[in-house]
């Protein structure tokens, strides 16, 4: 009996996990929608951009919680140093995914950055034990093949970028992996995940903001004044506020929750549905069309998912008390 409440106990407490990362997830999707209207609009530069997010979700984070919840502002002093790391790998996903896009494109940059299932997966194993079994690796297999036929980097031409656009796009994808295992580990550590992310999104609006500042000609860098680019465009801070407090700030806030109930890499790999739901919603607000390569992605990385979520089904309900994805 102990060994089935054991299982019936574990399968809710996946269930719940899939369904904040997918809710997570689905929010995120919004994210590309309003960054192409303020980049398409106003020409907003990327980086900018990426501090001003950072920081409106701060902002929104504190002052919800002086409001409601002043406990979430409480952080062990041991926990500092973590997550000025936590925030600092943030800023720099955040800055080495815009200079991927800059050196490969679209296409390419979106491929490599969904590298990331594969960098969770041995980050996980190697940093929490977490198993990586032959239904997780064919997943991730799907996730990556789906994203590079909905991306359209089956097309050799997309290809051919020079060394370092290769190595910075791959930087991504271990970028948002890491993300992904510090949040695992903030878990770990009992951190609230709305105060872990008011924390990671503060220190990281800071090392954006120096990222902006910082003395070189390199091309994520700009000048003090391009921190105003919108200046008085009222309808362009509108949206970069409800870009903060909507995708951003429901879209990370649920993805840190999901990951106080499932492995870093399940989570990581759930996140891959964020392209399809990405399509979904240009279709119906923009008017883009499905292509069939689109369409066979779209079914690759859903049944990634779904084969993932069956097989963790399956061991929970065996009832030994394992984890129930392998």
């Amino acid at each position: 009996m102990s060994d089935f409440s054991s299982g019936t106990k574990s399968t809710t407490k996946d269930s719940r996990g899939y369904l904040i990362c997918l809710t997570a997830t689905a929010v995120w999707s919004f994210t590309a929608i309003l960054i192409r209207f303020l980049t398409d609009t106003y020409l907003l530069p990327p980086l900018v951009l990426a501090f001003w997010r950072d920081a409106f979700v701060f902002a929104a984070l504190v002052t919800v919680f002086l409001i409601f919840n002043r406990t979430n502002f409480r952080l062990a002093g041991r926990n500092l140093k973590f997550m000025v790391l936590y925030g600092f790998i943030l800023s720099s996903f955040n800055a080495i995914w815009i200079v991927s896009v800059g050196l490969n494109g679209a296409a390419v940059s979106t491929v490599l950055v969904f590298s990331s299932p594969a960098f969770t997966a041995i980050l996980g194993w190697w940093f929490f034990s977490e198993r990586v079994g032959g239904v997780r690796i064919i997943a991730v297999l799907l996730s990556l093949i789906g994203c590079v036929f909905i991306s359209g980097a089956y097309d050799s031409s997309v290809w051919q970028v020079n060394t370092i656009g290769i190595v910075t796009g791959l930087l991504s994808g271990l970028g948002f992996a890491a993300y992904s295992i510090m949040g695992k580990a903030s878990a770990e550590r009992s951190i609230n995940p709305w105060t872990a992310m008011l924390y990671s999104f503060g220190f990281a609006a800071f090392f954006l903001l120096l990222f902006n500042l910082f003395p070189a000609n390199l091309p994520v860098v700009y000048s003090f004044r391009n921190l105003f680019w919108l200046d008085g465009a009222w309808m362009g801070w509108a949206v970069l506020v409800m870009l903060a407090v909507g995708p951003t700030l429901g879209g990370y806030g649920l993805y840190t929750v999901s990951l106080s109930y499932l492995p870093a890499s399940v989570a990581n790999l759930i996140a891959t549905l964020e392209p399809v739901m990405t399509a979904l919603l240009a279709y119906f607000l923009l008017g883009e069309r499905f292509t069939v390569p689109q369409l066979m992605g779209s079914a690759l990385i859903i049944a990634g998912v779904i084969l993932l979520r069956v097989s963790g089904g399956r061991r929970a309900s065996g009832g030994k008390g394992s984890p129930a994805f392998g």
